[in-house]
């Protein structure tokens, strides 16, 4: 099947779910099923439970609330928070976690790592723990990045898609006219530039995480984007050197800061990036994302399809995180009813509302929609507009997981002038290559 006719058919798919769950958010009654036990759980055991995730200090208070509330519905719980400020000081802690023993009972996911924990046998088969978290009302493209051999490692918190923030009030300081859904990548760094020109104060025209925003570029010129529908690379170094390229160019022209700069903000929290302290004009970012960077930019954002030149978006609405569970947790029941309270319970959502993405199961969704402050409202809009324009990824494979890392590194080998782009380009695919290959 090509990819058009395979996009075209689960586009279809995708846009006829969520455009349902939305009408279920205007019309249901926003009832649910309170939370279940089993004879597996027993409410008179005293149990402790650790849960890790990622995020700034808004989104810990948001988990505290919602956690003491599951505290007080289930008395002989207690739960510890572990938070940390970046994903992938989340993911390098949970390696050590596992290997040492000390691995959390519930944590978040992202990316390939449902996949890779879950073909490690680190995580815990859903169907084990149906009674207290049913999964049903999940739509099948929603699950596919934690499923592993037909097995169900995680539940997505919500959906988002990449996309580029700007916000306007740079724009009118620099000039700058705001751009429409037809911009293309030579009108993107045109505008970068000239922001940067104009804007004074020592603002740029972009604030830039190539993590962000690498696969869906890829996606605009290769049929299924970085990877296949079975899990092999599927784009070639030209298509890769032709993104470096760009940032060079950028680099050149002023639109991007200085090659440090650029390092330094690589895995910082939205409120202390360029964009989200005032000091760029534009940013790749997720939709579930625009609260946090509109507080420190000045409040007004808006988000943009990202530009193309050719006919495809490349991109597509994914699962922003998932929630796992731990395989060898001591308290498996307890843990998969934690993880129900913060996707399925409607007390959870009152508080948690769109932080993690606009909730997938249409009960929780209908809890959510009528409470979504202005910033959220704007993001389940602007997923509406990916349904309409966008492609469908597949998977990241496990091997994907050095995904954002390699990719940084090699930006880095390139502005800084320690490798040609062309080389950087093959060496990236080699190294992504190889790890898919040793997965």
């Amino acid at each position: 099947m090509t990819r058009y006719a395979r996009s075209a058919r689960v586009r279809a798919a995708l846009g006829t779910t969520l455009v349902a769950t939305l009408a279920l958010a205007g019309c249901a009654a926003g009832g649910q099923t309170p939370p279940s036990s089993s004879e597996g759980f027993d409410p008179d055991e005293e149990i402790e439970l650790h849960i890790a995730w990622w995020g700034n200090d808004e989104r810990s208070a948001i988990m505290a609330e919602a956690i003491d509330l599951f505290e007080e519905e289930y008395p002989n719980i207690t739960v510890v928070e572990e938070p940390v400020g970046a994903p992938d000081d989340l993911f390098n802690r949970l390696a050590t976690d596992f290997a040492s023993g000390t691995a959390p009972d519930v944590f978040a996911l992202g990316g390939a790592k449902p996949q890779e924990y879950g073909a490690a046998g680190a995580l815990l088969d859903l169907s084990t723990v149906s009674e207290q978290l049913p999964t049903d009302n999940y739509p099948d493209f929603t699950l596919t990045n934690a499923i592993v051999d037909d097995t169900l490692y995680g539940l997505p918190t919500g959906g988002n898609a990449i996309g580029v923030l700007v916000n306007p009030a740079i724009f009118e300081q620099a000039g700058v006219e705001l751009p429409d859904s037809s911009w293309t990548w030579e009108d993107f760094v045109e505008i970068a530039d000239e922001i940067s020109a104009n804007a004074g104060d020592g603002i740029v025209g972009l604030d830039l995480r190539i993590q962000d925003i690498l696969g869906t570029y890829v996606a605009q010129y290769v049929e299924t984007g970085i990877y296949d529908w079975d899990g092999e690379l599927a784009v070639d170094a030209e298509t890769i050197q032709s993104w470096y390229e760009m940032e060079e160019e950028l680099v050149a022209g002023g639109g991007l800061p200085d090659p440090s700069v650029i390092v330094e903000h690589w895995n910082v929290t939205p409120d202390l990036t360029l964009f989200g302290t005032g000091r760029a004009a534009m940013s790749f970012a997720y939709s579930n994302q625009i609260a946090t960077y509109a507080a420190g930019a000045g409040g007004e954002v808006e988000i943009l399809t990202p530009p193309t030149s050719t006919d495809l978006s490349g991109v597509a609405v994914l699962p922003s995180q998932f929630w796992s569970i731990a395989s060898g947790t001591e308290h498996p029941e307890a843990a998969a009813l934690l993880v129900d309270w913060l996707l399925n319970q409607p007390e959870a959502a009152e508080i948690i509302l769109a932080n993690r993405g606009l909730p997938f199961n249409p009960d929780t969704l209908a809890v959510v929609e009528p409470l979504l402050a202005p910033a959220d409202a704007q993001a389940a809009e602007y997923l509406q507009t990916v349904l309409d324009v966008g492609v469908v990824a597949p998977p990241q494979p496990a091997g994907g997981a050095i995904l954002n890392e390699l990719s940084q590194r090699i930006e880095s080998d390139i502005l800084f002038g320690n490798t040609s782009v062309a080389d950087g380009a093959q060496q990236w695919v080699d190294e992504l290559s190889a790890s898919l290959a040793s997965d």
